[in-house]
């Protein structure tokens, strides 16, 4: 891989990981001593970021991890629900069976809330990729990255946050899926992430990094 795409992969991955948090300054010769790099492929990942919304630049002050904004946070939890239900269809319909057997490697889980985001990621993610389609599949996985900088400043003021219970819906969108039911699984996706958007969005209302006057 070029130096330059290890340098956007690396910085985005701090950020989505909140490593870099939402509202922190960053200067490109900080972030080369960060990355072990020259300035040049610094400037060209945060030209990047700066075009999926992820930093601000902030002329002759360096730049900016953006703040996450509630009305940013519900659109990317709504087009998620317009697309990863689509997902779900796609692999109902043309997945083969052994592609929705792996899935089974998802009705267990067991850790800390750390190890709960990146089992989730690696849910949905492979819920994307069991669709086929390719251009679904790269869109969705794109949302559901992120989506964890959402669920990880969240997650601290999230009541009731129960892990077993989205295990168990988890498995049970399996069922349906590896059953061919199309309905049941629609169903079951379409609520998974409507209770996501209810418990997600209280939660950043109260966190200090959220900017709600963007929701114009």
């Amino acid at each position: 891989m070029l130096l330059r795409e290890n340098v956007y992969e690396s910085l985005r991955s701090d950020i989505l990981s909140c490593r870099l948090a939402p509202g922190d300054d960053m200067r490109e010769q900080e972030l080369a001593v960060r990355y072990a790099v020259s300035r040049q492929p610094v400037r060209e990942a945060l030209a990047r970021l700066a075009r999926e919304h992820l930093v601000t630049v902030q002329p002759r002050q360096g730049y900016r991890v953006n703040p996450i904004s509630l009305s940013d946070a519900r659109d990317l939890l709504r087009f998620r629900a317009a697309l990863e239900p689509a997902c779900v269809a796609e692999a109902i319909e043309n997945a083969a069976d052994a592609a929705l057997k792996r899935l089974d490697q998802f009705r267990s889980f067991s850790g800390d809330h750390e190890a709960f985001i990146a089992y989730n990621r690696a849910f949905h993610t492979a819920l994307a990729n069991a669709s086929g389609n390719r251009r679904m599949a790269t869109a969705l996985r794109d949302l559901i990255e992120q989506a964890d900088r959402l669920v990880r400043v969240s997650i601290a003021n999230l009541k009731g946050h129960n892990p077993a219970k989205l295990v168990a819906e988890h498995a049970a969108l399996i069922d349906a899926m590896q059953r061919r039911d199309r309905r049941t699984a629609l169903r079951i996706i379409k609520d998974h992430i409507s209770q996501t958007e209810k418990r997600v969005l209280p939660a950043l209302k109260r966190n200090a990094v959220i900017v709600e006057g963007s929701e114009a």
